[in-house]
């Protein structure tokens, strides 16, 4: 069951009040107004493609209504529909669902007016809410003053722990003797995330015990066992969460290989999450995404995108590691395109390429297994047996 945290205050202005029971269920709409389907809605997107923690009833966008949301993202029905406004979406579930999910993930990080407006509704109707912006909803006197009236709870994913509970770079790394793979990009917003939870699924069916590290809020909100919302942390301590949590991964787990997910880009000139990640997880490979129909960064169109050569060199140039083939978004591109764009990728960089939501999962595990043979021989034994 969701165990979203209730938060402390030692403003008396802001005290909470005794804790409050949370919801027996984990059913959820997605709020993602004009942003499904965008970089911006990477929230909503990646909830609708898995999670292990709530149940989707619906997404809201008036933009979409009536699609499938798994039709408009990947072309394959999930059942799962994308409606007009909040009230529409209740009226469809039959009932008042226990949490209003914040889906949208602006640059900038903050609620507009009308975001503001749908958060509130939502609390006033009774749901929980589940909010992975930088704007802490439980700092704002607004939210906290509805949420008590209403006895819903807040859940802010990316305020960090006190800075007494967070950890520095210990090098207890080392001590992780399974491989690390880490997957990159060329941009943020470009399906670094997907891939590691495709690719985690893929090993797990192979028989290969993957475990995934994530670092972005949307992994946590999905039900991720492991990851830290790196972006909200005081840079000193970044490359430490990581290390720790995949110490923690490691020693919980017994993996054969953990994989972690990737932030923005170690090019991009607006982030620096990339480096602290390869710090902390010290990867013995590295998957690149890339995106061959983008020309100028997501959120910086005055930004050409890098090459994913540049991109490879430049991470081997900065870490002691390897990249080991390039995953493909596949946006703006025809199949045609794509199947061009493969061949050009794989022909420049020497390395395998694959679209993990179009081609065979079959590639991508095989890109792992060329790098990694050690992991081979299990995969092996059971085809024999």
């Amino acid at each position: 069951m969701p165990t979203p945290s209730v938060p402390s205050f030692s403003d008396p202005a802001h005290a909470w009040a005794a804790p409050i029971a949370l919801p027996s269920g984990t059913t959820a709409i997605v709020y993602c107004e004009g942003q499904f389907g965008e970089q911006d809605g990477k929230t909503a997107n990646g909830l609708v493609r898995h999670s292990e923690k709530y149940e989707i009833l619906s997404v809201i966008d008036s933009t979409h209504a009536g699609a499938d949301a798994g039709v408009l993202l990947d072309g394959l029905a999930n059942g799962i529909p994308i409606l007009n406004g909040l009230p529409t979406a209740i009226a469809h579930a039959g009932h008042v669902p226990d949490y209003l999910i914040c889906g949208v993930a602006p640059a900038d990080g903050l609620l507009s007016p009308d975001q503001r407006t749908v958060l509130l509704d939502g609390i006033a109707r009774g749901m929980h809410i589940i909010n992975g912006l930088h704007e802490f909803l439980t700092d704002d006197a607004e939210f906290v003053a509805a949420a008590l009236l209403a006895e819903v709870t807040i859940t802010d994913i990316r305020r960090p722990r006190d800075k007494k509970d967070l950890h520095l770079f210990s090098g207890r790394i080392f001590d992780v003797t399974c491989p690390r793979i880490t997957i990159l990009g060329t941009d943020g917003a470009i399906g670094k995330r997907t891939t590691a939870t495709i690719l985690v699924r893929a090993l797990n069916e192979q028989g290969i015990h993957a475990v995934m590290v994530g670092t972005g809020q949307t992994t946590i909100i999905q039900g991720g066992r492991y990851g830290v919302a790196l972006d909200a942390l005081v840079p000193q301590f970044c490359s430490g969460e990581v290390e720790n949590q995949v110490v923690a991964a490691f020693e919980g787990e017994d993996p054969d290989v953990i994989i972690v997910e990737g932030q923005g880009a170690l090019s991009h000139p607006a982030y620096i999450t990339s480096a602290h990640i390869l710090r902390g997880s010290q990867p013995a490979g590295v998957i690149v995404q890339h995106a061959p129909g983008r020309r100028v960064l997501g959120d910086f169109p005055m930004v050409a995108m890098p090459t994913v050569t540049s991109e490879i060199t430049l991470i081997e140039a900065f870490a002691d590691t390897k990249v080991i083939g390039v995953t493909v978004n596949h946006e703006n591109l025809t199949a045609a395109q794509l199947a061009a764009a493969i061949d050009e990728i794989e022909l420049d960089t020497g390395l395998p390429a694959t679209d993990p939501l179009t081609r065979p999962l079959s590639e991508l595990v095989e890109m792992v297994l060329q790098a990694f043979p050690t992991l081979s021989p299990r995969r092996t034994t059971r085809s024999a047996a």
